[in-house]
């Protein structure tokens, strides 16, 4: 079953500008044990890295009108995204805990179509 794992941080762009080297190799260290506990009960069928919400364009319903910046305004902004293929919901919460402890992680399941 895939799973998307959101993940959000509070000013998450700014707060990543301003760390340090070994603040950013912490991360980096708890995405690969992220990435090797989710191999051991699936798969990562894919993530990215997101660009500041500045860098976003939204499309309105209905009209399509085109405006600047990301959907909502919130402080916490997404700073990335995983797709895995687990089992189920607890094994995707369970890794999802894995990763960085300064993200607020959102598991959601994805949606099943049939090709």
């Amino acid at each position: 079953m895939k799973f998307v794992l959101f993940m959000a941080e509070q000013d998450h762009f700014a707060r990543w500008d301003a760390s340090s080297q070994r603040d950013r190799d912490e991360v980096f260290a708890a995405f690969e044990a992220f990435g090797e506990a989710v191999a051991q009960r699936g798969s990562v069928v894919g993530g990215e890295g997101l660009l500041a919400p500045d860098q976003a364009r939204t499309l309105s319903p209905v009209t399509r009108e085109v405006t600047e910046g990301p959907y909502a305004e919130t402080a916490e902004q997404v700073g990335g995204f995983f797709v895995i293929d687990v089992p189920d919901l607890d094994a995707a919460v369970e890794l999802g805990g894995l990763l960085p402890p300064q993200f607020t992680v959102e598991v959601r399941p994805a949606l099943e179509v049939e090709p």
